[in-house]
């Protein structure tokens, strides 16, 4: 019997269904674009912001910290081993760890930094793209500065210290002294500057999420550091590690903010439509009430008529929500678009919680309506 009356309330007040239901597909096809491209808009974050480069220097602690600044890196080794630790603390907030050597050396008749990258160490042991250059044994690449001022091309073999390498490739200009820098393998550098199995730095990034924009974490990574390696001492960047970290509690803030105004404003949409109806119907009301009908059934019939939208609403909002995310997110977000994918379990928590959604914004004009005198309803009318 409710079931029919719905149905004939829906089919005589077609346009108040159409927009209440318009309501709920809004909210919900906004929380589903959200969602479905929040994964890449955390991972795109993370990749542009971590391009910035390296935020953490781990150096000897015996390092003289003016000859550090001046030269720019230290003069005291390490054991290469060093980064091995930290694959025993997979929880520490190191990630992309890099052992490095660099030395300043004449080369040419010119003063060049020659570096040697290892291959970087994840000890989360979670698959991420490397951050520094991969070099082949053998190879080398070199600074923009460098190659223009010795005109120097790819596939060259130049001999550095004794043993002859091959240019893989040419940097592009940074406007660093990376323009200056030659890269080759670690192990290569080792051998030509004749300290096997030594380092002076292990470049890393630091993967501490902050709570807010007050804390700052150079104190918690020293703690870590200090059981890690208490040979050593850690140098952070901070204006590159306390800008990623404030771009993505930016962005979570954000969302937070905006969305329960979102919710709160369609909220407000589905009960001024649902009183609306209620207040245009009075007279229907009273004569229902009048012909023994109970409070308990018309309110169901309204709440039946909510949940029906609720439901409706939950599966258009998701189709739109869904199309819209795999249309424009990935022009939005290009570095990680192939991660922007459907997401079948938000169908699923749509038509749990839109109809909810409805119920409940639709509860109070409903209590209003019905809990009034019939016969005062009807000599109004």
């Amino acid at each position: 019997m409710i079931l029919q009356l719905v149905y004939k309330e829906i089919l005589y007040r077609r346009l108040n269904f159409v927009l209440g239901t318009l309501a709920v597909t809004m909210a919900v096809a906004l929380f589903v674009s959200f969602f479905t491209t929040s994964e890449a808009s955390k991972n795109e974050t993370i990749r542009l912001t971590r391009d910035m480069g390296f935020n953490l220097r781990i150096i000897p602690e015996s390092t003289d910290m003016e000859k550090f600044w001046n030269a720019g890196f230290s003069d005291q080794t390490m054991p290469q081993e060093y980064i091995q630790r930290f694959t025993l603390y997979k929880d520490f907030s190191f990630a992309h760890l890099t052992a490095t050597l660099r030395k300043k050396i004449t080369w040419r008749g010119r003063e060049v930094v020659l570096t040697g990258l290892g291959s970087e160490i994840e000890p989360s042991v979670r698959k991420k793209s490397p951050m520094s250059l991969t070099i082949k044994p053998g190879t080398i690449y070199v600074g923009f500065e460098i190659a223009r001022v010795l005109n120097l091309k790819e596939r060259d073999h130049v001999a550095i210290l004794g043993k002859t390498f091959i240019i893989a490739r040419i940097l592009s200009e940074s406007g660093s002294d990376d323009d200056i820098t030659i890269y080759a393998w670690l192990q290569d550098v080792q051998n030509v500057l004749n300290i096997p199995g030594r380092i002076n730095e292990i470049q890393a990034l630091n993967c501490l999420c902050l709570t807010s924009f007050e804390q700052d974490p150079q104190n918690t990574l020293r703690e870590q550091l200090a059981q890690v390696l208490p040979e050593t001492r850690v140098i952070m960047n901070r204006t590159i590690a306390l800008a990623r970290e404030r771009q993505r509690l930016m962005l979570e803030k954000y969302f937070a903010f905006i969305m329960p105004f979102i919710v709160l404003a369609c909220a407000i949409w589905i009960g001024a439509i649902v009183m609306i109806n209620i207040k245009e119907r009075q007279q229907e009301i009273g004569l229902l009430r009048a012909l023994g009908y109970s409070t308990g059934q018309i309110s169901l019939l309204f709440l039946t008529k909510a949940i029906s939208l609720g439901i409706l609403g939950a599966v258009c909002g998701f189709i739109i929500g869904t199309a819209v995310s795999l249309i424009y997110g990935p022009e939005i977000f290009r570095i990680t678009a192939d991660t922007i994918k459907p997401g079948y379990h938000l169908l699923a928590w749509s038509l749990i919680a839109a109809p909810i959604f409805a119920a409940i914004s639709a509860s109070l004009p409903i209590m209003i309506a019905v809990t009034q005198d019939p016969a005062l309803t009807l000599r109004r009318e």
